[in-house]
């Protein structure tokens, strides 16, 4: 107390102004200074308080949302979907040896939700297999490129190599796997002791490739005797001549067509050369107008036109070989009979109504190779189709099972499941980390009995092991 009747002499002698309430805490107790003091300190310490409260729940908040958006981005949903009933989905449900297929059917096809894992690419020999023993087939048409599938097929009629180079041939990365050289093998090993006419047959119905197409054309052109000087100034090696157009690229093919159809026995070499115009009307369409969403659109309702194009001229060259039955593997995108736009299958199943047997496919749960499309690096990405069947067959038991629709009424609660709209996987060759906050980015949300006759669930589908980088041209395609 002495020293503040000191300091207040001492500033109103020096008439310094100063405000007395910083030692309030040392008056006397219950001084008015004193009393004041304490009211704002209690009142600091309320306001602290209230902050640090307002930040834990703000914390907390956020670890909230932060773990809801963990698990919705890893299941595409909270929770892995709805299930059809398990024991009524088992009594349907059957193995890949159970499949029959109807007198009717003329071209067969397996569809694939992903292009990334191992037991879609395996479904395609075991089915095959069957196909084979049972139903007649001799023609296995892959989703893949023409020109490098001809290459595949001189190799399982002893050409040489291996039948992992063989498969590299074909174009496509997610080709140059164990389980595709596996059905190479198959096919070759069949044909060692095939009957004359009933050897297998290898054959591509896409166009997204040319380095083999353009091969085959060269040597069927000089096997007919006509002149190639101008047909081999197109390329230099494996790629195109910069110094020629698009359109130059065409004119001059089609006069080698031209000039090809008018000799007996160049149907294939014929084919070839489609495949090339069909690769350069689609990619110089691509070139000019990339980034319109329209045409891409546009563009992949055009592909799947020409796709179905050749599976038409692959099933005529089979029955004019005695074999009216073919089979045809591709993602489910194409293979499947939509309502909705003309892809392939549908228009496969529009000219040939029960003649198109369509197999679909999906998955409970898949760890995927797919392809970054920043960066182009593969990488396993898992996803949830949130498929009610696909779950019904998980909570049965059932790692890998056929489902026929056409056995199932349509009175039941999985008869009307099955004809409903409901959640399917389908993934591509692409992935983006946004895709995880857009579950209908790799879903399809259609009636699974009127996308297919039947489908084969894979309760869990593991990553395909690509063997090394190939060679081959592999251009990125978004269409």
């Amino acid at each position: 107390m002495y020293f503040l009747k000191i300091f207040s002499f001492l500033t109103k002698t020096l008439k310094l102004n100063v405000n007395l309430s910083i030692f309030s805490v040392y008056k006397e107790p219950n001084g008015p200074l004193y009393t004041e003091g304490i009211k704002n300190r209690k009142e600091t310490i309320m306001r602290k308080k209230k902050r640090k409260i307002l930040r834990t729940v703000l914390l907390c908040l956020f670890t909230v949302i932060l773990l809801a958006l963990s698990v919705f981005m890893h299941f595409g949903g909270f929770g892995t979907g709805e299930s059809a009933d398990p024991k009524e989905f088992a009594s349907y449900a059957g193995s890949i040896q159970d499949i029959s297929i109807p007198k009717e059917a003329r071209i067969i096809a397996l569809g694939e939700a992903t292009h990334g894992n191992v037991e879609f690419q395996e479904l395609k020999l075991e089915v095959f297999k069957l196909l084979v023993e049972k139903y007649d087939v001799r023609a296995f048409a892959l989703e893949g490129d023409y020109g490098g599938c001809e290459q595949v097929n001189r190799y399982i009629h002893g050409g040489e190599g291996t039948a992992l180079e063989a498969a590299r041939a074909i174009g496509f990365k997610i080709y140059y796997t164990k389980e595709m050289a596996d059905l190479i093998s198959y096919m070759r090993q069949y044909n060692e002791t095939a009957a004359p006419g009933e050897d297998l047959r290898f054959y591509g119905f896409d166009m997204r490739r040319y380095a083999y197409s353009f091969q085959f054309l060269t040597e069927g052109c000089k096997k007919a005797e006509i002149d190639t000087e101008s047909l081999e100034s197109l390329m230099d090696g494996e790629n195109w001549v910069a110094g020629y157009s698009n359109e130059d690229r065409i004119r001059i093919l089609s006069q080698i067509k031209a000039q090809l159809e008018k000799q007996e026995n160049t149907e294939q070499t014929v084919h070839c050369a489609d495949m090339l115009l069909q690769y350069l009307n689609l990619q110089g369409k691509l070139d000019a107008e990339r980034d319109d969403p329209v045409v891409l659109d546009a563009l992949a309702t055009l592909r799947d036109k020409l796709l179905a194009e050749n599976i038409n001229w692959i099933a005529a060259q089979e029955s004019r070989a005695g074999h009216d039955r073919i089979f045809v593997t591709g993602h489910n995108t194409h293979v499947a009979r939509w309502e909705s736009s003309d892809s392939m299958g549908k228009l496969l199943a529009d000219k040939m109504g029960k003649g198109y047997y369509v197999i679909g496919t999906d998955f409970y749960k898949t760890c995927c190779n797919v392809p970054d499309q920043a960066s182009g690096k593969r990488t396993n990405q898992v996803f949830y189709s949130h498929d009610p069947l696909a779950n019904a067959a998980k909570k049965a038991g059932l790692h890998i099972c056929w489902l026929d629709f056409s056995k199932i009424p349509s009175g039941t609660p999985l008869g009307e499941l099955s004809r409903d709209y409901v959640y399917q996987g389908n993934l591509g060759e692409g992935y983006i980390w946004y895709m995880r906050l857009l579950p209908p980015s790799y879903r399809l949300f259609q009636p699974p009995a009127t996308l297919y006759d039947s489908m084969i669930f894979v309760s869990e589908a593991t990553p395909i092991k690509i063997l090394e980088e190939s060679n081959t041209p592999m251009q990125a395609s978004r269409y």
